[in-house]
């Protein structure tokens, strides 16, 4: 076996630059021609059910008024300690052209509120079409900063687990409808940043969970990965800005970021990068990794570590 390893070593490197550079104008031309059926095949949302999580604010919110102002039909779910904010976001979504609206109060950390989640939209409106998987937290801390490492928990347990729990629920009537599971993941899960280490790691194992979920649902449900950059939303608080030194990225207002969203969703795309330019961070990223290294370690040193406890 090690000398099978040996051999791809030596072979795959240059087999795999030439196959690239014959394969990538065709590639191209491919992904031309599906950027235009995805702009004339734009999906009709109204009537269709969608479950929102984390929808009494921040993206959550205004992707609840994008599917409003196109008639669809919505389940809003928050915490019971945002069911007032929640109530005001389901008034809006009706005044703004939603036939029908209720709100389910609870927590995606518990798998039992999950499950009812999925009954109570199911009891209401006899289906599901959407699913989007949107709640999430963060704390903005150095990990050695942590008072007890297990508060790390709290973060995971809702940005991945609660969205594993709901989406497992969903599923079967979900392909009975051959309907779509959007999730929003962060550029974070890409580019990991210092004081989210944790927030990073579990929209991380967002994107590597939906991937592998792209595959096994195929083709009966679609997934729709969303990757949000600096956007403004109560995660990333003008407080954070100025005291972290992350200026330098420009946050893009929360109803632009849920616009955006939307109409990628409805175009079927598999990836979502908002604002779109975070794509060239990416693309750094693969390759010349040490080129975003540097730069977070600058960002580090300057900004942040000087407001560690652990200096």
């Amino acid at each position: 076996m090690d000398m099978i390893n040996i051999i791809l070593n030596i072979l795959l490197p240059p087999l795999t630059f030439t196959f690239l550079f014959f394969f990538y104008p065709i590639y191209l031309l491919f992904k031309l021609l599906n950027c235009v059926r995805k702009h004339i095949c734009i999906e009709d949302v109204a009537g269709k059910v969608v479950l929102i999580t984390g929808a009494s604010s921040g993206i959550g919110e205004h992707l609840a008024y994008e599917y409003a102002k196109k008639g669809a039909q919505l389940a809003l779910v928050a915490l019971t300690l945002s069911e007032d904010l929640l109530q005001m976001v389901a008034e809006k979504s009706r005044q703004l052209g939603s036939p029908n609206v209720i709100v389910i109060a609870g927590d995606v950390r518990n798998v039992n509120d999950c499950k009812k989640f999925i009954d109570e939209t199911i009891l209401h409106f006899g289906k599901l079409d959407h699913l989007v998987n949107n709640a999430g937290v963060n704390q903005s801390i150095l990990f050695e900063d942590l008072s007890q490492v297990q508060d790390a928990t709290r973060i995971m347990d809702t940005n991945f687990w609660g969205a594993a729990y709901i989406t497992y629920y969903a599923i079967p009537h979900l392909r009975k409808i051959k309907g779509k599971i959007i999730v929003t993941t962060s550029a974070s899960a890409k580019i990991p940043i210092p004081l989210c280490a944790v927030y990073s790691a579990s929209k991380a194992a967002l994107v590597g969970f939906f991937e592998a979920l792209k595959v096994e649902l195929n083709p009966e449900v679609k997934v729709t990965i969303v990757l949000p950059g600096a956007i403004a939303t109560d995660m990333s608080t003008p407080e954070f800005v100025k005291r972290y030194g992350s200026d330098f990225f420009l946050s893009e207002s929360v109803g632009r970021c849920a616009k955006n969203i939307f109409k990628g969703i409805n175009r079927g795309e598999a990836y979502i990068e908002e604002p779109s330019w975070i794509r060239c961070f990416f693309l750094v990223k693969n390759v010349c990794p040490e080129v975003i290294q540097c730069s977070l370690n600058y960002n580090y040193l300057h900004f942040v570590k000087p407001y560690s406890k652990c200096d």
